[in-house]
């Protein structure tokens, strides 16, 4: 038997490309534990869908007709605070990541990833944790440690917990590993995105490794 329609992670897809659109609900809506709400082609339709009912999970295209999705993710967590936002690309462009982790974005993927990927990006952001495809986050390596940058206070605790939360652990996973309560990572994690002057996990993630607080694969 299928979960109930309130259990379910109810997800709003903003994406014009209709065939693209139309297998991405199909996936999603065969699933148990997730039921798209609407399938929006543009930004403004995507805005008042989110109006109406509000979503857990918004699959957000980049290239909108009327618009970007990262200013669209903007206005849309501006309104809908607890709304997660995955950017969905058919670029790998660094810019364009930075920007979506800037907007407060949960998760970052190329349209190229299979749909399991992207099956793991709603339910990732729907627990609060972040998802960024490892070519991704990769590509920030390479600058050197500014004392100066956001994250030069982190604790030695929070850096361990920040190192876990790169290689893509929930909460409750860190929590196991350290053999520290939940609620103690929840902290570590509130702290060190405060720390680091960002929005969510993966802008912390990004801003960490950009700045040489944490090495990619280490």
């Amino acid at each position: 038997m299928g979960m109930s329609v309130e259990a379910q992670i109810r997800v709003l897809i903003v994406e014009d490309h209709t065939m693209f659109a139309q297998a991405l609900q199909s996936a999603l809506d065969a699933t148990d534990d997730i039921a798209v709400l609407a399938v929006a082609p543009s930004a403004a339709d995507g805005l008042a869908a989110a109006r109406t009912t509000p979503p857990d999970i918004v699959l957000m295209d980049y290239r909108l007709p009327d618009g970007d999705g990262v200013e669209t993710a903007r206005l849309l967590k501006k309104e809908h605070p607890e709304t997660k936002v995955v950017m969905l690309t058919a670029t790998g462009s660094d810019e364009v990541f930075r920007k979506a982790i800037s907007a407060g974005c949960s998760g970052y993927l190329t349209k190229d990833q299979n749909i399991d990927q992207l099956m793991l990006a709603v339910r990732a952001a729907y627990r609060g944790d972040a998802l960024i495809s490892p070519e991704m986050l990769s590509r920030l390596v390479g600058r050197g440690a500014d004392r100066t940058q956001p994250g030069h206070d982190l604790t030695t605790r929070e850096i361990e917990v920040l190192k876990l939360v790169a290689e893509g652990l929930s909460n409750a996973a860190i929590a196991k590993k350290l053999g520290i309560r939940l609620a103690t990572v929840r902290n570590h994690v509130q702290s060190l995105i405060s720390k680091l002057y960002a929005h969510s996990k993966l802008e912390a993630v990004a801003t960490a490794v950009r700045g040489g607080i944490i090495r990619y694969g280490e």
